[in-house]
């Protein structure tokens, strides 16, 4: 244990001495690396070898405004921080919630959309926090809505699961009787279900925010002033309207 947690100390070390590309390394390069989970439908979604998903076309759309080529990464969605601290990448969109602990780790972006930690149960399940108590929760592992559902008074148990789909397919089996997750991943879900399932209540409402590692400044510019630009000349909402047939930007 106490060699484990050497090794683990020396990785914080690295991860916090090594130097990221500057926007100027990028920049002359011609090409930014850019992470994502790849299997957080609607938002990141990798089909074959194919990426998709609101997300990933909002970052190559502003990648292109940089005038850059694009070079994507995929990994599981609780080591995407870890890998960009660990300089693997320039910066990562994975729906991460903007919340004091991770901007200890990271520096975030503006926020690239609002959202919230939706309840979604089977007809007839749990609707509100209330009716979470006495029962079986799914999420998945290294997220927001795992730290939320935690703090629900009277939850029997949080079940949790590597990828969200999987936290999805356990509510689907009869397996848990509720699942949270982002509310407009809960729309497709019920929507997708055709009555099977309903969307109950918000347990808390998050800005969402794209990151980079801690002190690129110059990044972090670019980015925000290239996310500026799309929110202003209808990029942003026509790309926000082809996958939720609304304009999800955070309005305050």
């Amino acid at each position: 244990m106490k060699k484990a947690l050497l090794t683990l100390t020396a990785l914080a070390l690295l991860a916090t001495t090594a130097q990221a590309r500057s926007w100027e390394d990028i920049k002359k390069s011609g090409t930014i690396k850019i992470a994502t989970e790849g299997a957080f439908p609607p938002f990141n979604l990798l089909k074959g070898k194919e990426l998709t998903g609101f997300e990933v076309d909002l970052a190559n759309q502003l990648a292109k405004q940089l005038g850059l080529k694009v070079q994507w990464v995929t990994q599981p969605f609780d080591s995407l921080l870890i890998g960009l601290q660990q300089d693997r990448y320039d910066f990562v969109i994975a729906s991460h919630g903007i919340t004091p602990e991770r901007a200890k780790a990271v520096d975030f972006s503006n926020p690239h959309y609002c959202t919230g930690g939706a309840i979604v149960s089977r007809v007839g399940g749990p609707k509100t926090a209330a009716d979470l108590k006495g029962k079986t929760v799914a999420v998945q592992v290294g997220t927001t809505y795992l730290d939320n559902v935690r703090k629900v008074p009277g939850v029997k148990d949080v079940k949790t699961f590597p990828k969200d789909t999987d936290a999805q397919a356990a509510l689907m089996a009869g397996r848990v009787d509720a699942w949270v997750g982002d509310k407009f991943t809960g729309l497709d879900l019920v929507k997708a279900q055709k009555g099977k399932l309903t969307a109950g209540s918000l347990l808390f409402n998050e800005r969402i925010g794209m990151a980079v590692k801690k002190g690129n400044a110059g990044l972090l510019k670019e980015l925000n002033a290239a996310l500026t630009k799309s929110l202003s000349d209808g990029t942003y909402a026509k790309l926000s309207g082809q996958y939720f047939g609304t304009d999800v930007r955070c309005r305050n």
